[in-house]
């Protein structure tokens, strides 16, 4: 019973994402999920209360789905560069198939009180996987990050990644290529700024600047 009750979740959760990808996240509603998916609209419901849980599922499984290819293209990569334009292009990969709604799901999202905002309680699971990629690809890299740089900078990426994520939703290019770009021009400098820190007298600088970040985060 427990197997048909996790098939039945997954079913609705799989025709949830199709419709996102393929009408938006507006035009997807509850009735039409559960229409799609040969469910009542109570069983529909009794597994995602809200539209707004299944984009929490959208979210989990982008992430997931970023970890293992973000992993594939890791591999023999060991510049800290060269990691950070692998996570960051396949996580655009992966997001790719819902490029065309993106501003839907931006306008939800970027309200405070938004129950899919990416920075809010209900993405701490989705983002803490987020962040476990961006670690690896921190921890990884060789030669090594200084080490205090380790504790924060993968939280401090994530962030820049919601930043070119946001780039990426307001790219109409072709394939967004601008984005693309970004990412390839990026990565190097950021790569470059951090190996700084290990330079007496230029580190003081890093010290102010992750001084600053903890107090921000302890003051939330």
């Amino acid at each position: 019973m427990a197997a048909k009750s996790e098939q039945t979740r997954q079913l609705v959760a799989d025709v949830a994402l199709k419709m996102f990808r393929e009408v938006g996240f507006e035009k997807t509603t509850m009735r039409a999920i559960a229409q799609e998916a040969g469910v009542s609209v109570g069983n529909a419901y009794y597994y995602f209360a809200s539209k707004d849980e299944l984009v929490q599922e959208l979210y989990i499984q982008v992430q997931d789905e970023h970890a293992v290819v973000a992993a594939e293209a890791l591999e023999g990569v060991q510049d800290l560069a060269g990691r950070l334009k692998a996570v960051l292009h396949t996580g655009i990969d992966v997001m790719a198939p819902y490029h065309q709604f993106g501003s839907d799901f931006i306008a939800t999202a970027i309200r405070p009180s938004s129950p899919v905002n990416p920075f809010g309680e209900a993405s701490t699971t989705a983002r803490e996987a987020s962040l476990a990629i961006f670690r690896s690809a921190v921890e990884g890299s060789s030669p090594s990050v200084a080490k205090k740089l380790r504790g924060d900078l993968p939280e401090l990426l994530w962030l820049a990644y919601m930043g070119v994520a946001l780039f990426w939703v307001y790219d109409h290019s072709e394939g967004q290529r601008r984005t693309r770009k970004l990412i390839d021009g990026a990565a190097p400098l950021v790569a470059r700024g951090l190996s700084l820190a290990k330079i007496p007298g230029v580190s003081k600088v890093f010290d102010d600047v992750l001084g600053l970040v903890r107090s921000v985060k302890e003051d939330a």
